[in-house]
């Protein structure tokens, strides 16, 4: 059994931050034999970002492969080795959140950090390089006896994709956005309820009205999309993204089911939140545009072209983007750095669109929101946005 288990890391960035991979090779002190390889692509990166995930990759595969043994860690990077040896402070605050990962992921070894000149660091450099390269993933396992060439190879991920080359997952992927932000980032997975009855019949659902459940279509909408979620941080188009840590429902019944399906599945808990449920139509309520239309037609052409005119008994649409907005910045803010699954209705995911575009009103209008759809904004607080997905709809 390896007792002492060297691990050489080093992380490379093409722009820094530009498409970016990290390195990592482990070795039996005792008999020099590796025991596997890492080239990890990372997507859009500084230096300091790869060489963390470097070393942190390499800590996690120690646990699963060598779990008793010591370690010594040796890289080039004199800030890796200050900071994670207790001798340097952590500023940034996207390094402490690596270096908290990477505590936990060390617990109570028995873990060294070392220096090197780059020169004594050319695998780990190459196995990033290889990384950047080919814009993949790989674990290389060599298994057998010491000396042996057998090799179980772990793909971890596909081939990165035009979309993703470019994603930074720290700050937005824009060169002309703002590098100052303090806030962390908040991914918010937007999601439509499932179908209900009144859906179905093209009828005015709101906050106060029928508040109908969700009809078996919907249902089957909703197990869809939980799927879908289950795949963020993994794998398909939403593996970029950092898993989900929270979910939070609008209080309205459609919503709440459709949450408590998605909450099965990701195994996580749903709390609802009151700011986020569906405009008031008032009296407009279970009633199809034309009918809303024929019964009160000067109240639905003022409506229609007045954001500060309700329905009668409803809301309008300025009072209701308010409340939209205060629900927003209070899941930004007891939420912020992590991924959080926002299950709400068509004009709430429009608002946190009109947010994050800083758009006008007529975002109400423009924007598509289908059943059980998904929408992933990025916010870092109010100081900054991006929208990377709207309105996906492939897995139903």
């Amino acid at each position: 059994m390896t007792s002492r288990v060297l691990i050489e890391a080093d992380g490379g960035s093409r722009g820094n931050p530009g498409p970016a991979g990290s390195g990592a090779v482990l070795i039996d002190f005792d008999s020099g034999s590796i025991l596997a390889e890492i080239a990890l692509f990372i997507g859009v990166a500084t230096n300091n970002v790869a060489e963390y995930r470097a070393v942190l990759a390499a800590v996690e595969l120690a646990n699963e492969i060598a779990p008793e043994a010591k370690l010594l860690v040796r890289m080039d990077s004199k800030l890796v080795v200050e900071q994670m040896s207790g001798r340097w402070k952590i500023k940034h605050e996207g390094m402490q959140d690596l270096s908290a990962q990477m505590t936990r992921a060390i617990g109570t070894r028995d873990v060294t950090f070392e220096w090197i000149p780059r020169e004594q660091n050319s695998k780990a450099d190459s196995l990033a390089n290889e990384a950047m390269d080919a814009e993949s993933s790989v674990i290389r396992k060599f298994v057998g006896e010491p000396g042996t060439s057998t090799i179980n190879v772990v793909t971890l991920a596909s081939k990165v994709t035009a979309a993703d080359l470019e994603y930074n997952p720290e700050l937005p992927s824009s060169v002309r956005a703002p590098r100052d932000v303090t806030k962390k980032l908040t991914t918010v997975i937007l999601v439509r309820h499932g179908r209900t009855p009144l859906t179905e019949s093209h009828k005015l659902s709101g906050r106060g009205g029928e508040d109908p459940q969700l009809s078996e279509l919907g249902r089957d909408d909703a197990r869809k999309v939980a799927l879908e979620l289950a795949k963020v941080g993994k794998s398909s188009t939403f593996a970029k993204f950092a898993a989900p840590t929270a979910i939070i429902s609008s209080p309205l019944a459609r919503t709440r089911e459709t949450a408590q399906i998605i909450s099965n599945e990701l195994g996580l808990s749903a709390s609802t939140l009151d700011d986020i449920a569906e405009i008031s139509f008032g009296e407009w309520d279970g009633h199809t545009n034309q009918e809303v239309a024929e019964t009160w037609p000067e109240q639905y052409s003022a409506w229609r072209g007045d954001v500060k005119i309700a329905p009668p008994g409803g809301e309008s649409l300025e009072e209701f983007d308010q409340r939209v907005q205060r629900g927003r910045a209070q899941i930004l803010s007891d939420y912020e750095g992590q991924t959080v699954v926002v299950v709400s209705h068509v004009m709430p995911i429009r608002g946190f669109l009109r947010a994050a575009a800083v758009a006008d009103w007529p975002i109400y209008w423009r924007a598509s929101v289908a059943p059980c759809s998904i929408t992933v904004l990025r916010f870092w607080g109010d100081q900054a946005a991006e929208i990377s997905v709207v309105n996906h709809t492939t897995h139903l």
